[in-house]
């Protein structure tokens, strides 16, 4: 690979950004595609699929083969609550290739005892997403029950583009929820892409149940993920 599209790669994996990197192999001329310029390249269709899928592998194009390339930022989930379901969750999104991080200052609950293994942070979720900010590769659940705690981080959430943002509780939990998101100026297209009660709906019962329901929820929200591009619109309210 040129030195300028190894440069070019780390930059956008630095700013935890999508790239993929395209070798014409009766060419072998090469060209970087941005996640956000996907849908502007000559083979848009099969790089938003390769994209989705995050592997690499030859592709069949108008004007031949081609190679793709991809490079994904590391998905992440943050968890908001060191409660019984995060103790469940976390081994199983590791599992499943996902890095994992717990915040929850209630330091009877964010212990290293019940979280061996796992990044934990025994702090207010404003202080830890100050300096590990959420973004499009990281999907949140929020499952403490209490809105001091939640409310913070999924308003951060929805502005950041999360690609999943979940979050525990009734409808009518949810409802009075919402309207204190309407409160804090958050606009309804943004609010209904929480998925509230959180999960797939499988009829979940206990904290592992539950934990296996999200986890199905989370899988999915990022293979059928939207590009970058199409989210950033939907923030701006385009």
């Amino acid at each position: 690979m040129r030195r300028d599209l190894i440069d070019a790669v780390n930059a956008e994996r630095a700013a935890r950004r999508a790239v993929l990197t395209v070798t014409d192999l009766a060419t072998g001329n090469q060209r970087l595609v941005r996640e956000a310029e996907i849908g502007r390249d000559p083979i848009a269709e099969l790089l938003e699929r390769a994209i989705r899928s995050g592997k690499s592998g030859i592709v069949e194009g108008p004007e031949g083969e081609s190679f793709v390339n991809v490079y994904l930022p590391p998905v992440r989930i943050v968890l908001i609550g060191a409660v019984h379901i995060s103790q469940a969750l976390a081994p199983i999104a590791r599992l499943a290739g996902y890095d994992v991080e717990i915040i929850d200052p209630r330091t009877a609950f964010a212990t290293p005892e019940r979280f061996s293994g796992f990044e934990l942070h025994a702090e207010w979720p404003d202080v830890v997403l100050r300096t590990r900010p959420l973004d499009a590769y990281t999907a949140i659940a929020l499952i403490t029950h209490d809105p001091k705690i939640d409310d913070g981080p999924l308003i951060e959430a929805l502005k950041s583009g999360c690609f999943y943002i979940g979050a525990l509780g009734s409808r009518k939990t949810h409802a009075r929820r919402l309207e204190r998101l309407k409160e804090a100026g958050i606009a309804d297209h943004l609010t209904s892409r929480i998925d509230a009660p959180i999960g797939a709906d499988i009829g979940a019962a206990s904290p592992g149940e539950i934990a296996v329901a999200i986890m199905a929820s989370i899988i999915e929200a990022f293979r059928k993920r939207k590009m970058f591009a199409e989210r950033r619109g939907e923030q701006a309210g385009e």
